[in-house]
């Protein structure tokens, strides 16, 4: 109401705005479930997927030749991504500067191809 009468400016009214917590009403409304996702909500998320490739890369070395190679995991859900479109980011160009570690915080990590390597590519890999 301050804002209305006056008593506020309206720098001042932004500047609070901006400033509300995550879990606030305005930030929930303005960015949805993403509002609740901070860095140590995406870094969780990014070594639940690490552990389940590394578990999947595991199991994979080890299976028998004549065994059907197990599935790649699904990525945990990220804030803002259809559960029936996975997340991929666009290749970027070596050395341009941009999608470098650390740039861009809360940025998906790169995922592997749907295909996934072989076995004798992780043997190759391990061995």
């Amino acid at each position: 109401m301050d804002w209305y009468r006056g008593g506020l400016s309206s720098r001042r009214l932004a500047v609070l705005i901006r400033h509300l917590p995550r879990d606030s009403a305005v930030n929930l409304a303005d960015h949805g479930e993403a509002a609740q996702w901070g860095a140590a909500e995406h870094l969780l998320a990014a070594a639940v997927d690490h552990l389940a490739a590394a578990n999947w890369m595991t199991a994979a070395l080890h299976r028998d030749e004549d065994d059907e190679p197990p599935e790649y995991p699904e990525p945990v859900p990220r804030p803002g991504q259809r559960p029936d479109e996975p997340e991929r980011p666009e290749p970027q160009e070596q050395g341009s500067g941009e999608g470098e570690l650390g740039d861009t915080p809360g940025a998906a990590p790169e995922r592997a191809p749907a295909s996934g390597p072989s076995a004798r590519e992780l043997a190759r890999f391990f061995g």
